[in-house]
């Protein structure tokens, strides 16, 4: 079975910054051990490949600032 990666846009992630926007938020099925806080989507993409899992994007909630 592949693993899963869990992960989520940051709050305070501007668009055109040059900042990594994403955050691993939970790891299901492999071991993995993250040292890093923030993450560009491809660094994301990289390292599900080498571990053979897929990456999950959480969906915000109902009653986010973005969905208003």
């Amino acid at each position: 079975m592949a693993g899963k990666l869990f992960y989520r846009k940051r709050k305070k992630a501007k668009a055109g910054t040059k900042t990594p926007r994403y955050r691993i938020v939970a790891v299901s099925g492999v071991d993995l051990k993250v040292y890093g806080n923030h993450f560009r989507k491809t660094e994301l993409e990289q390292v599900a490949k080498e571990i053979d899992a897929r990456l999950i994007a959480l969906k915000r909630g109902k009653n986010s600032k973005k969905n208003k």
